[in-house]
């Protein structure tokens, strides 16, 4: 019984934090959190989302691969500089590394949210590489999400919705941000101080 009672309680949280979410600016950038119960590929993800001409295009933060950037830019030797594996940002775009840094790193890049910058330009990826390799983090692929697409989602309660966080695009461990941002949005949602 008490472990229903927890359930349920957990349950309401997560439901006042996605009732919030609709009142979000869906014009800035955003941090999705899949809701408990999310079936099929984007289960247990977290994703900074950003609006892009009337759509949204968005990176999942918390899922790594297998992929060491040396195999995924084969003809860059300085891609061995960098240890960690290389994310996987989404299905569409596979093909393309991105770079996402905490300053500007120059010619192409794109500011996602605060001090967080992406690039997909060779030229910008070589000089991080070559300077700050540990300082970057390397996704393959992002999410598109067509005009209102997005909105009819979180209205539907598939995403919880905060707002994004550096820390969280360099988080040691992202196989395990799904769960302590769901332990922290239900905690969040109960103070009353979520998606302000």
């Amino acid at each position: 019984m008490k472990a229903n009672h927890g359930r349920f309680i957990l349950g309401g949280l997560l439901l006042v934090a996605a009732c919030a979410a609709r009142a979000q600016d869906l014009g800035a950038p955003l941090l999705l959190v899949a809701a408990p119960g999310t079936q099929g590929a984007y289960s247990r993800t977290a994703l900074v989302v950003v609006p892009k001409s009337g759509a949204h295009v968005g990176f999942i933060l918390s899922r790594s691969s297998d992929a060491k950037l040396a195999s995924v830019l084969p003809g860059s030797p300085l891609s061995a500089k960098v240890a960690a594996p290389v994310r996987f940002g989404g299905p569409l775009g596979t093909k393309v590394v991105y770079a996402m840094v905490r300053h500007d790193p120059g010619e192409g890049a794109k500011r996602l949210f605060g001090d967080i910058f992406m690039t997909t330009g060779s030229k910008t990826i070589d000089r991080i590489l070559e300077q700050t390799p540990q300082d970057a983090r390397f996704f393959t692929g992002l999410v598109v999400w067509l005009p209102d697409e997005l909105e009819r989602q979180i209205e539907s309660g598939e995403w919880i919705v905060t707002q994004p966080e550096a820390s969280l695009v360099f988080h040691a461990n992202p196989d395990a941000m799904w769960d302590e941002l769901i332990a922290r949005l239900g905690e969040t949602a109960l103070s009353k101080t979520a998606l302000k």
